[in-house]
């Protein structure tokens, strides 16, 4: 089976992006791994498929499967470049979509000036949701991570994130701890794990350890987690530049019940066919 594809990245975190809106499309993890491995494959951070709407309230259906080949409820790097796609693609005329997911609705649109903004919607906290093994909600919490008691912020973008803050994101233990964070027990759905660095209440520098691909250049729920964790302890304002290692994205949230907001680029890389 022969398939087109596009490459896409958002700062960096990098897409495959298959068009599965004309024929359905049923990948294998060892099919979707082998697409993204990076000597092998495609290569990239997540694969992306367009689906035909499900709902008569939204344009399109959105699947994304991490790296390990498993399918996740949310990418919002991948968002801003799903509306990018559909676009370019002639499968829209529309700026601003709506787009369905396992987590619920997002509205990407395109901006004047070419930026991506999206309404990833609002965070959730309550443990049983996120999901995360905790006897009631909490501001933070403290984690028991190889002998060693991190806090963090816990909450949910469509996806489990946990948050730090941390004094150096550059020395932060990404690589190793990240791993541990990613599958502890008391996530049993895994957790993306986010390392944060206060640099004023309007900018922060941020490092994640994505759950099923490993650290990415960005996050983009990671992003909108870490600012949202912020603001709740009181360390941020409402709008917030997030600097990654790919870039930066702006942040805004106005508080409890409100809808996270992001902003950021999508980039077009290249058109390609793939043999599976």
């Amino acid at each position: 089976m022969r398939l087109k594809f596009t490459k896409m990245h958002g700062l960096g975190n990098d897409f495959v992006v298959f068009d599965a809106t004309r024929a359905p499309l049923e990948l294998a993890p060892e099919q979707l791994r082998r697409i993204a491995e990076r000597h092998f494959g495609v290569g990239c951070d997540q694969i992306l498929q367009v689906e035909k709407a499900r709902t008569a309230d939204t344009d399109f259906y959105y699947r994304i499967f991490n790296a390990d080949g498993g399918e996740v409820e949310q990418c919002g790097n991948g968002a801003r470049c799903f509306v990018r796609y559909v676009l370019s693609h002639g499968l829209t005329t529309k700026k601003e979509i709506r787009v369905g997911t396992i987590s619920g609705v997002i509205v990407p649109r395109i901006e004047a000036d070419g930026q991506v903004t999206v309404d990833m919607g609002a965070p959730e906290f309550e443990p049983a949701r996120i999901p995360f093994r905790a006897e009631c909600r909490a501001p933070t919490y403290m984690l028991d991570v190889g002998g060693r008691q991190v806090e963090i912020s816990v909450l949910s973008m469509g996806n489990p994130h946990a948050v730090q803050v941390v004094p150096d994101v550059e020395s932060a233990p990404v690589q190793t701890e990240g791993a541990v964070i990613e599958r502890h027990a008391r996530f049993p759905q895994h957790v993306n794990a986010g390392y944060m660095q206060m640099m004023n209440r309007g900018q922060i520098r941020l490092r994640v350890f994505e759950r099923g691909a490993g650290e990415t250049l960005a996050c983009g729920t990671g992003a909108c987690a870490a600012v949202v964790s912020g603001i709740q302890r009181g360390l941020l304002d409402k709008r917030v530049t997030v600097a990654t290692r790919g870039g930066e994205l702006s942040i805004l949230w106005e508080g409890a019940g409100k809808p996270v907001w992001m902003t950021g680029p999508a980039v077009i890389v290249f058109e390609g066919e793939i043999e599976i």
